[in-house]
This record gives structure tokens, sequence and C-alpha cells, in this order.
């Protein structure tokens, strides 16, 4: 079984027939196919979990075909510790997504549906390339169905901001693909990344390319001071578009600094660890600190993700292996949390029609279930122990603490910052008397709600309880990879 064609291409096919069902009219059909192709889609990604062996640490599940051979690109997949757990991510996150929008959406039902589905899959694509050109396809490609998403099914100002967030991440992107065509003649003309690994390039070339790459994947993180896209970009994107922003994209830029900056370019990235420090304890303490000040609910949580981000940047240049485990599972907890805390926001914002804090107080009232889940959730974000939160920032501090102190010190100001801005929103719109007449008119949670926000409860109840299951499978790969950068290639 090709494992990983069928976790890109069975979403994408799925979005394409729901696009050839035609209008509005069909819109039951529609929404019944796209359910189907996102369920079918993260099943076929369960025996990549199941068969994988967390004992190995180079690339499983592996395909190869030729694809473009006068230039010597082939379709190259594969998987290894390092990235198997995002695909699982992804494709979950679709079905939800999928859910979520099952009624919400009235207008260009097939169009919505499809440019999820075909997002799950370029992603999936991404997560699995193994051919540098491949990579830059689907890394590139990703940008069209969010682009779509925003500027079609967003708010007053989506068109503002979903040509700010094409801009942004188009430019870095570009440099990564001077970088990209760099290695591919050093190389000898391969495109295959596990070459480049292997290449010995001198610490001025290495410099140069570690800041081509830099750009690219620090505006996807976003790292400070690129991130300026995010806050708009989430404000005006439908829920489902920001959680799939939140819980998915924005794991791209950290994921292309362990598939590609760390392994190819060990000496740059060891020179140049004190800047990756710099800026990702930058995005923990300020980017915190402007949290606090936000008035709207979709604006906090998006600093909540740049904060949050910034620890996983932190664990990677740690270079030890509690850094970089715990990034990589701060990533997974945070693609929970983070859809979690978007999709609480849009319950909200579907009976209220209002995402700012002031218009909320006494919710709990009114929808004792969702503040139930929502204070889950809200206490995740805070970092909470036996959430998932908890795990992936715990790791990383004690990371940090055998690196330097002082670093540890700063990064663990997040576990107070981030407390005090999920918690004062969650006080000011949830507890209290009623707030006013349209406050008291709210309904509980439907079953499709309680079903959704339910799921990823579990998620990260489990995680936060159980982490075992998540980080067995990084241990080897994450050694290898450490192992790699520690080596002097010159």
């Amino acid at each position: 079984m090709k494992l990983l064609t069928l976790a890109i291409w069975v979403p994408i096919l799925a979005g394409l027939l729901v696009l050839a069902t035609g209008g509005d009219k069909n819109a039951p059909l529609q929404r019944a196919i796209a359910l189907v192709g996102a369920i079918f889609g993260f099943l076929v990604t369960i025996p990549l979990y199941t068969g994988f062996n967390p004992a190995q640490a180079g690339m499983q599940f592996v395909e190869r075909v030729s694809w473009i051979p006068q230039f010597n690109v082939f379709y190259h997949l594969g998987v290894d510790g390092i990235s198997v757990l995002f695909l699982l991510l992804n494709a979950f996150i679709t079905v939800l997504v999928v859910i979520a929008g099952w009624t919400v959406i009235q207008s260009r039902v097939a169009q919505y549906m499809a440019a999820f589905l075909i997002m799950s899959g370029l992603l999936n694509g991404v997560f699995s390339a193994l051919d540098g050109l491949l990579f830059y396809v689907f890394f590139e490609a990703t940008l069209i169905p969010m682009f779509v998403i925003i500027g079609i099914w967003g708010g007053p100002n989506r068109v503002y901001a979903a040509l700010k967030f094409f801009l942004y991440t188009l430019f870095g992107s570009l440099l990564m693909l001077v970088a990209l065509l760099y290695l591919y003649n050093k190389s000898g003309g391969s495109f295959a990344i596990m070459d480049w690994w292997k290449l010995p390039l001198p610490l001025g070339a290495q410099l140069l390319l570690f800041f081509g790459l830099l750009f690219a994947f620090a505006v996807k993180v976003p790292m400070w001071p690129v991130h300026t896209w995010l806050p708009d970009a989430h404000t005006e994107a439908p829920t489902g578009g920001s959680v799939v922003l939140a819980a998915i994209m924005l794991k791209l830029g950290a994921y292309g600094f362990v598939r590609f900056t760390l392994p190819i370019l060990p000496d740059a990235s060891r020179e140049l660890a004190w800047l990756m420090i710099a800026l990702s304890l930058i995005a923990v303490v300020y980017i915190g600190l402007v949290a606090l000040v936000q008035t709207d609910m979709k604006r906090l949580i998006a600093y909540s993700s740049i904060s949050h981000m910034g620890f996983v940047t932190l664990g990677f240049f740690i270079f030890n292996s509690w850094g970089v485990e715990g990034a990589l599972v701060q990533m997974i907890s945070h693609g929970f949390i983070s859809a979690a805390m978007f999709l609480c926001v849009g319950v909200m914002y579907d009976r209220m029609h209002s995402r700012n804090i002031a218009d909320y107080g006494g919710v709990v009232n009114t929808m004792p279930k969702f503040a139930a889940l929502m204070m889950l959730f809200a206490m995740a974000n805070s970092g909470l122990p036996a959430t998932s939160g908890f795990v992936g920032e715990f790791m990383v501090i004690m990371g940090a603490m055998k690196a330097n102190f002082w670093v540890a010190f700063a990064a663990a100001t997040t576990l107070v910052f981030g407390a005090a801005y999920t918690l004062w929103m969650y006080k000011r719109v949830i507890f209290g008397a009623v707030a006013n007449d349209h406050v008291a008119k709210l309904e509980d949670l439907n079953g499709r709600e309680t079903l959704v926000l339910g799921l990823l409860a579990f998620a990260v109840l489990a995680m936060g309880i159980w982490p075992l299951p998540f980080t067995e499978v990084m241990h080897a790969s994450v050694n290898e990879l450490l192992r790699h950068v520690a080596l002097p290639k010159l």
C-alpha cells in the first residue's frame, strides 16, 4: 500500500469530487462527500503510526518515482519519527473542520469544503516530501487554498488580510527557492534532501543559506518580527480557516527548521543559535505581553500562538534531546489547543456575531457545557499539568535549563503570561452576571459542536496524562538529527 500517496491524494481527490457536484442546491451531498473524504483521509494515516518502527531512525514508508527525469527530480516520499505525527494531526483536524462548518457555511459550500480537503492533501505532501523541489511545490501550493478561504469567507477586511498573508509568505519562499537551487548545484544535480545532509559546505555558504531559509520558515512560524500578518489573517479568516492556520500551517515553518536548516547547515545553526534563541525569547515574553492588551478574542489567541511557537524554535536551537523533543510535542499540543480555542470563539461568534471580549460576560449562566469545555482548553493554553500544554513546555524548559539557566528562566515566564492573558479573557467572557440580553438568549452546545470540542478535549487530556505514544516515535530520529548537527562538516 502506498500509504503516503493515499494520505496526500485521497483528500485532494475528495475535494475535486466535491467541486464537481455543482452549486449550493447540492449542499447536503457536498457536505457528505467532504466528510467521507476527510474521514477516509484520516483512516489512511493511521497505519503510518501503527506500522511505524520507533527504533529505526531513518525514513520509513518510502516511495520513489521519477517525476522530471531531465532535472533528476523525483516524486520521493517518506516519514520519520519527526514528521509522522503531523500527518495524523493534519488529517484529524481536517475532519473536525468539515464537521465544524457543517451548517455554519451556507454559501459556496462545495468550494469551502474542497479548499480544506485539497489543503489537507497538500500539507501532508509537505510533511512527507523527500525531494527538495517536490517539497517546494507542496509548500507553496498550500498558500492557494488558504488565500481563497480568507479572501472569500473572511471578515470585512478579508482582502487586505489575504494579500498580506500571501505576500509575506511568498517573499520568504522565493529566498528559499534560491537556497534550494544552490544546494541542487552543489550536490551535483540532486534534489534529494537526504543527499543534502551530507554536503560539506563551508561556513560562509552555510550562513548565507541559513538566512535564505530563515526568512521562508520564520514568516511561516511566525517568528518576531515577521509575525504581523498572523493576527490580521486570524481575525479575518472564518473559524475553519483560523483552526487550520494555527493547528497545521504554522507548523510548516518549524518543520522546515528540523528538516532543512539544522541537518543541512549544522555549523551555521550552531553559529547563529544565539540569534534564534534571542528571537524566540522575544516572541515568548514580548508577544505574551501584547496578548494581554487585546480586546478581540481571536487576536488574543493569535498572539498566544506566536508566543507558544516561540517555544518551538527555542527548543530546536538548544541542541539537546529534551529541547527538540519538547518542541515537537509542543507543535502537536499547540495543534490541539489552538484549534479548540478558535473553535470556542467560533461557537460564540456564530451566536452573537461578535468577537469583542467586552460584548460578553456571564456566558456560564446560559452555556454551562460550553463553559466547562472552554475552561479545560484555557487551562491547557496556560500550561496546566495533566494537559498537553504542559508536556512540551516543561520539556523545553528542562532542555533550556541544561543549556543556560537564564534562558530557561525567561522561557518559563510564558507560563505566567499565558495564564494571565488566557484566564483573564476567560473570566471576562464566561464568569460574572449575565452582561446583556444577547448573552441571556445564548443556547448551549448542540450535538455537532459537542462532538468536535469533545474530541479535542480527549486529545488534550490524553496527551497530557500519557505523552509516551507521542514521544516514543521521536526518540531515534531526534537522536540521529542531534548526532548529525553535532558533527562538524567543515
